[in-house]
């Protein structure tokens, strides 16, 4: 079963619950600064880590200190509610 692409106007009323996630066409984009290499990895390894549990993969870069992540769901060809759940637990990553 495919997943249901939000449209613009739910996604513009989840963005409280994902702060500094841009919306683009067919898929949410954040940037994060680590303070070096290995904060930076170590986040990416936590966020595979979960990325996996719920079967939903970001896609992403890292140069040195920096992660950017994109979120979007292939097979329904844009952003859908796992792209909300997963960019939610991303940032908990760093609560935590």
């Amino acid at each position: 079963m495919k997943n249901k692409l939000l449209t613009l106007e739910e996604l513009r009323a989840s963005s409280h619950q994902i702060p500094g996630w841009e919306i683009l066409e067919t898929r949410l984009r954040k940037t994060f600064q680590f303070e070096n290499f290995i904060d930076a990895f170590s986040f990416m390894t936590k966020v595979a880590m979960i990325s996996e549990s719920i079967c939903h993969h970001p896609e992403w870069e890292n140069v040195y200190s920096k992660v950017c992540i994109c979120l979007t769901t292939h097979d329904s060809g844009g952003i859908t509610h796992l792209d909300l759940k997963l960019a939610k637990a991303i940032d908990k990553v760093l609560e935590g």
